[in-house]
């Protein structure tokens, strides 16, 4: 192997695990969100102020490159608002509906990525990727309860969860054709135009939100909220803009997965989600779905390995 398959190989590497990391964190996301909005920054506002206060901190560096951020031109302002749109959406879905639901319909995203990059992308749908896609939706069904009917979406929060999911898949195509696009400037316009939708959301009469939280409520949180953005919740943002556009679609979506594990058990021993049987079998079921792919392709390379020493 040359030294730039082996380059390529390790940046593909450190692109999964930055977008395991960035599903892993979301998975803890729901907690300052809700509390948030215990404190009274109510409702979608909570979500707004997630994006613009990371936004506030880009804002030196959107000025510093401004000519870059132009040059991106409707391609890099598709993907902010794909991908801002989406996490809005989603944010939202965590505040409005169960957190383990919000999730799961959330991760429908990787039927959705799978199948747009077979279309737009010409990417093959592999064996393995199927069979991952298969476990995903098999764990999603059995913690859904599909014994007890199609499990549709039944408040407006599961239907936020829903079309994040959707407008994510789109989002990651968008970043997985986008080569020339640094990861600074895709950042900022998510956060620009995630700042937006948000704010949309929180003034939309769906929300149920009061239309401004208080400076007295925001202020008396920002002791803690800080730390959260500075050391989780930006790293995790900057580690899956890097590694999205880095990787398919539909593996990122999958790579993601680990969220609903940490969801999962994180909503049950703290939002008293029920946590049984079923969401353990569930919760299996969709990590599987997350290293299907990756248990595939290290088969492939030992195999390819023992052929080569024979």
């Amino acid at each position: 192997m040359d030294q730039t398959a082996t380059t390529t190989e390790r940046t593909e590497n450190l692109a999964k695990l930055a977008c395991a990391y960035a599903g892993l964190v979301w998975g803890l996301f729901w907690i300052p969100l809700r509390a948030l909005d215990r404190a009274g920054v109510g409702g979608a506002w909570a979500t707004a102020m997630f994006f613009a206060v990371p936004l506030a901190f880009a804002v030196p560096f959107a000025l510093w490159r401004w000519r870059r951020l132009l040059g991106g031109g409707w391609r890099l302002h598709a993907i902010g608002i794909t991908a801002g749109v989406s996490l809005a959406l989603y944010s939202n879905a965590l505040i409005y509906t169960e957190v383990v639901r919000a999730i799961l319909l959330f991760y429908l995203t990787p039927v959705w990525s799978t199948l747009l990059a077979w279309m737009w992308l010409k990417e093959a749908i592999t064996a393995s990727r199927l069979i991952a896609i298969l476990l995903g939706l098999t764990g999603m069904a059995v913690i859904f309860g599909i014994d007890v009917g199609v499990p549709w979406p039944r408040n407006s929060g599961d239907w936020m969860g829903l079309a994040s999911g959707a407008i994510w898949a789109v989002a990651a195509v968008l970043m997985r054709q986008d080569e020339r696009t640094a990861v600074t400037e895709m950042t900022i316009a998510y956060l620009a135009w995630g700042t937006l939708a948000s704010v949309l959301i929180a003034l939309a009469p769906f929300s149920g939100a009061p239309r401004l939280p208080s400076p007295e409520a925001v202020g008396g949180t920002l002791f803690w909220f800080l730390p959260v953005m500075v050391f989780l919740v930006m790293p995790a943002t900057f580690a899956f803009m890097w590694g999205t556009p880095l990787l398919s679609p539909g593996l990122v979506g999958l790579l993601f997965m680990t969220e609903i594990s940490v969801g999962a058990i994180t909503a049950a021993l703290w939002a008293g989600e029920p946590f049984g049987l079923r969401e353990v079998a569930g919760v299996a079921l969709i990590t599987l779905a997350g290293l299907a792919e990756a248990m595939a392709a290290l088969l492939v390379r030992r195999r390819g390995a023992g052929g080569s020493d024979s």
